[in-house]
């Protein structure tokens, strides 16, 4: 009997075209439209954050894939299914950019958007070039995308305001470093307040991150701690969990509101030395660091410290400075023109501080508050706010 070969073709192609369709449904795609602009290249990236500090960071992770803008917006990747969960960033850049991790940051032109991918889960995502970030969009979203898209409109919200209060600050007022502090306060607390709320892991890192994308959690490692606190109960073996939480290792970290000031011996001013906790207030002590040459520390000395001083010593509450001087002369004039008589310290070796470099503390000014027993309860306090704790405390 002959066989139809013919029949055993179409058969076979059939079979084949079965496994490719299956093969197919197995990769997870991302598509959808972007609307180009003038200046911008026709190409899309998606880059894997390695670790924690690649994400939203500039000229860090690991390029996947790359795809052409067709002419009518269109593009599509198709990655091979991983069955895990995995964050990436989609990204595109301008004429003439030899990177393809170069990340803007202003909210005009922030050029790349977070995404989440789920195995088995396609992506709808579309923008326009010149403003990637503002107008993106992903259909039928899912939790992960709905809080990275709510996180957008938090950031951009927050850096508008941070970026118009700036503008009005004038760098040559002996205020504004306190001023650029202030404002800077505020853009980070709605980003931290969405980072300690939202259900997604993902979001949160992202929110983390732009709360600070230089990696600098000096002024709020309280908040970085209780990420990793809050992550690696839920997540312990996540690879970005356990590099957070690193970062938040308390060695690494300054001291923190809850912490037990360290008892050191200090350089006092008639060239003694004398330990932190024999110069402790009787309730409640103010640790500052300042110096002769930083203006508004100097405007908060005459103006905040001098008068809460003179009202609150004999109710328990006690100053001692640590100044970062390096000309014993000059830091004197400073105390006796600021009429700074309280207990005050200083190595005088400039930026070279012992005593900073055991708090893990880089910038001034900067101050801690301890009770009797040299526990913080409360830091960098100042102007009013720092008054009103002080004789809010005093008379518990």
């Amino acid at each position: 009997m002959k066989k139809n070969w013919l029949g055993v073709s179409a058969a076979f192609a059939i079979i084949l075209f079965s496994i490719f369709a299956a093969q197919c449904q197995t990769r997870t795609g991302i598509r959808g439209k972007i609307e180009m602009a003038p200046g911008w290249k026709s190409v899309l990236y998606l880059i894997e954050p390695v670790n924690f500090s690649d994400i939203s960071a500039s000229y860090s992770g690991r390029l996947v894939d790359s795809t052409i803008i067709l002419p009518d917006g269109s593009f599509v990747f198709q990655l091979p299914e991983s069955g895990q969960i995995k964050l990436y960033q989609l990204c595109i850049q301008k004429t003439g950019s030899r990177f393809f991790n170069k990340l803007e940051d202003t909210p005009e032109e922030r050029n790349f958007f977070p995404i989440v991918m789920q195995p088995g889960t396609p992506i709808q995502f579309y923008s326009k070039a010149d403003q990637f970030l503002s107008q993106a969009r992903i259909e039928q979203p899912s939790p992960d995308h709905r809080a990275l898209m709510q996180l957008r409109d938090v950031w951009m919200a927050a850096q508008t305001n941070f970026q118009e209060t700036v503008r009005n600050i004038d760098d040559a007022d002996e205020n504004a470093i306190l001023a650029h502090e202030t404002a800077l306060e505020r853009y980070r607390a709605s980003l931290m307040a969405f980072a300690d709320t939202t259900q997604s892991f993902y979001a949160a890192l992202v929110a983390i991150r732009w709360v600070s994308p230089e990696n600098d959690y000096e002024r709020i490692p309280e908040f970085l701690a209780s990420q990793c606190r809050r992550w690696q109960a839920i997540y312990p073996g996540e690879p970005y969990t356990l590099h957070l939480c690193q970062m938040a290792h308390p060695a690494q970290l300054p001291v923190m509101v809850g912490d037990v000031m360290p008892n050191v011996e200090l350089p006092m001013m008639d060239g003694k030395t004398d330990s932190l906790y024999h110069l402790l207030g009787p309730k409640l002590t103010l640790i500052d660091l300042w110096a002769s040459w930083c203006a508004p520390c100097r405007k908060e000395n005459r103006e905040v410290l001098v008068p809460l001083y003179q009202e609150t010593k004999d109710k328990g509450f006690q100053i001692v400075g640590y100044a970062l001087d390096s000309n014993e002369k000059g830091w004197k004039a400073a105390i006796a023109k600021d009429q700074a008589l309280w207990p005050q310290s200083s190595h005088l070796q400039g930026d070279v501080s012992p005593f900073l470099d055991l708090l893990r503390i880089r910038t001034i000014p900067a101050n801690f508050l301890l009770d009797s027993q040299g526990r913080v309860v409360a830091k960098n306090l100042h102007g009013e706010e720092l008054s009103a704790l002080v004789r809010a405390y005093l008379e518990k």
